[in-house]
Formats: C-alpha cells, structure tokens, sequence
C-alpha cells in the first residue's frame, strides 16, 4: 500500500513546527507519531485518526468517517476518514485536534 504524499504534506503544514511529531512508515502508509504514540497518519489518500475508545463512536457518526478495519477486524479508537471529509483546512485541523487531544492523555514516551 502507498500513501499520498499531498495529503501528507497537508498534515505535515497541519502540524507544523510542533515538537515531538516523527513521521514512520506504518499500516502500509506514514504514521504521525505525537509523544511517541500514533497519532495520525495516512493510507493511500485517506486519514487516519487516533481518537480513543470514549469518543469513538462520536467520530464515526462524523460525515465520511468510518471504521479502520485495517486487520479485517474494527480497531476501536480508530477511524479513516475519506477525502470528502478533510478537503479544507478547518475540516483537516479538526480531525488532527481530535487526535492530538487524545495522544495528550497518553503517558509521554
């Protein structure tokens, strides 16, 4: 599997300068590591999120989000949300705070 390398140049300016942030190569796309936990990331040119078990289903209830069934099993926490769903900036920002407020509860590595 590949990833596109817009989206994650678009998740990378999302990002910006903030520290700790390492890019690695994980679950066939590129994985943003925040404290040492994943974060982020992206497959082929969809997102994926790292919100956490309690806010789980609220993001899959958000438009265009689904289940990340990379092992063929729903990994919970987890989300992949389709190009619809972070075509602008906002909507990107959005999806990456969800995801950086939940690495934050994470003991730092």
């Amino acid at each position: 599997m590949a990833y596109s390398e817009r989206v994650a140049d678009r998740v990378r300016a999302v990002l910006g300068s903030r520290r700790q942030v390492v890019e690695r190569k994980m679950f066939g796309g590129l994985a943003f590591m925040v404290n040492g936990h994943m974060c982020c990331g992206v497959v082929r040119d969809e997102l994926m999120v790292r919100v956490g078990p309690e806010r789980y289903e609220k993001a899959l209830a958000r438009k265009y989000a689904r289940e990340m069934d990379f092992t063929g099993r729903p990994l919970r926490g987890m989300v992949y949300v389709g190009t619809e769903g972070f075509r602008t900036r906002q909507q990107l920002k959005s999806w990456i705070d969800e995801a950086i407020a939940f690495t934050k509860t994470l003991p730092q590595r």
